[in-house]
């Protein structure tokens, strides 16, 4: 039997957020490795799907921002996912921002960060992918140094995906961080060619050298304008990048106006955001047709959210924040509701 998340909700509200989620990673490797993990969420939801190439046990997995390191990817699928993202890793182990860089806003079930791809970099996250079992697809999620400059991103972005590559399920290319200087640049037209461009050359050698073709998927902004959208859309199949995944987080403060912290620099997730990422997930769907994967994320927190993600043209959902609101319970609500509509 599941213990509530309403017990251990306000002991961990009570540390400062990025506290909580250290301490909160660490309980669930220790229960999963003593074989409790039925402790923290109820059994996986089956309704198998086929996307990617891949199958998946059910059609909500974990965004990746989570477990930046790949430090708890067995405990996490335990949760009841259907698949795993995580990273975003850099090529070379960076810090990131100052903190504190991670802020609740309770009232509107939001958070804000700024964490700036703080992570060990590849050479330990692939130690830990590797020790993984794998019991559903993993997603491996790439970005770049902050001290690269942009101009030089496809050189950060190529090595990640050569180190990923064999071990990946699929590889996100994160190019819509708010918390990198200027990374977002890379989703305008020319730098977007530039690095589609690249990537596809680097996939089709790495294709080529190991026998195997991982999909790869690119991760955008809830901040995009339609022009930019159909831009980016077009990009995509141009260059055949397999699916986007929609949205990261966004820089307005729609909906957490004069709370505390809404003023704080950094990346809006939660409630707050589903409108907004339903809306370029629409978009993207009217622009890429039926039969593009897109994955959709932002701002899920109850099961009607994951109902909106899937009825404006995703075909599987991630959490994140809804997970830090309203625990484990909300993966197996989320893919019960998507099993049944």
């Amino acid at each position: 039997m599941p213990i509530p998340y309403a017990v251990a909700r306000p002991l961990l509200f009570a540390l400062e957020p990025e506290t909580a989620h250290a301490l909160s990673l660490r309980a669930l490797r220790l229960l999963h490795g003593c074989g409790l993990s039925l402790l923290a969420a109820p059994a996986r939801v089956h309704d198998p799907v086929q996307l990617l190439g891949l199958r998946f046990p059910n059609r909500v997995g974990l965004a990746a921002g989570l477990d930046k390191n790949g430090e708890a990817i067995d405990a996490l699928a335990a949760l009841g996912f259907g698949f795993v993202e995580v990273g975003t890793v850099t090529p070379r182990p960076q810090a990131g921002n100052p903190q504190p860089r991670l802020f609740r806003l309770p009232q509107a079930r939001a958070l804000i960060n700024r964490m700036g791809f703080n992570n060990a970099g590849l050479d330990a996250f692939l130690r830990n992918v590797r020790r993984s079992r794998r019991e559903v697809p993993l997603g491996l999620n790439i970005g770049k140094n902050a001290t690269t400059p942009i101009e030089r991103a496809l050189d950060d972005y190529a090595a990640g995906l050569r180190a990923v590559h064999a071990n990946a399920d699929y590889v996100s290319v994160n190019v819509s961080s708010p918390n990198t200087r200027n990374l977002r640049q890379l989703q305008s037209d020319e730098a977007l060619e530039t690095l589609l461009r690249g990537l596809a050359d680097e996939r089709a050698r790495l294709a080529d050298a190991q026998g195997r073709r991982v999909p790869l998927l690119l991760k955008v902004a809830p901040d995009l304008d339609p022009a930019q959208i159909a831009a980016l859309a077009d990009a995509l199949q141009r260059h055949g990048v397999d699916g986007v995944i929609a949205t990261n987080t966004t820089i307005a403060r729609d909906g957490v106006e004069g709370l505390r912290h809404a003023a704080e620099s950094g990346g809006l997730s939660g409630a707050p955001l589903q409108v907004r990422s339903d809306a370029v997930i629409a978009q993207l769907r009217a622009h890429l047709g039926r039969g593009y994967p897109i994955i959709g994320v932002g701002g899920i927190v109850d099961a009607s959210g994951a109902r909106a993600k899937i009825a404006a043209g995703a075909d599987l959902v991630q959490l994140y924040t809804g997970l830090i609101y309203q625990g484990p319970q909300l993966v197996a609500d989320c893919a019960a509701a998507l099993a049944a509509r």
